[in-house]
């Protein structure tokens, strides 16, 4: 089997959206890792303390503060005390469209080449940090969405990539449908595989 690469010039050429209604800022860093010649991406598992999403998967990231001059800076930052990728490692290729949160954040997400190295995690946020292959992201029988009603943003689409155990969903979901889509030849399904109320 081929090994599974994404295909970065349509990133870096993308022209994102941008969105300046919610009332916090922030950024994260989708990292890719290549592993043994397949790409790889790198997520970080929530510590389960956390008031925000704890044991979700996530990509390293988190909210601006006054010292981030850019939005890349926090996204930079970010990853490097959560698990401590040092700025100049991180060669970033382009960015993604902001997304809105349930929590009111605008997120902007960046796609970076990052060292297949141990990183060191902060135990005050993240419990675990994940690499996972880019061919079972891919895989069609990892792959579900659910159409959900959101008492604010109405109706609204939650993807789940299930792999090694892992489960990637929500807005990290969300960023990983759009990096997927615009890097290979990935396409969110256009059923409903079930419904909640």
């Amino acid at each position: 089997m081929t090994p599974k690469r994404l295909t970065l010039d349509p990133v870096a050429n993308h022209t994102p959206s941008a969105i300046d209604d919610q009332e916090y800022d922030a950024a994260v860093l989708a990292p890719i890792v290549d592993r043994d010649g397949e790409d790889h991406l790198l997520f970080t598992r929530r510590a389960d303390h956390l008031g925000e999403h704890p044991g979700q998967m996530s990509f390293p990231g988190g909210g601006a503060e006054p010292v981030d001059g850019t939005i890349l800076d926090t996204a930079l930052r970010e990853a490097n005390e959560e698990i401590g990728l040092e700025p100049c490692e991180a060669e970033v290729v382009g960015q993604l469209d902001d997304i809105r949160t349930i929590s009111e954040y605008a997120v902007t997400p960046f796609v970076a080449n990052v060292p297949d190295r141990d990183y060191d995690r902060n135990d005050d946020e993240v419990a675990e940090i994940v690499v996972l292959p880019l061919s079972g992201l891919l895989d069609p029988d990892n792959y579900e969405y659910e159409r959900r009603s959101h008492p604010y943003y109405g109706d609204i689409v939650i993807h789940y990539f299930h792999v090694n155990d892992y489960t990637v969903w929500g807005a990290t979901g969300r960023i990983l449908v759009q990096l997927l889509e615009l890097a290979t030849e990935f396409e969110a399904a256009e059923t409903v595989d079930r419904t909640e109320k």
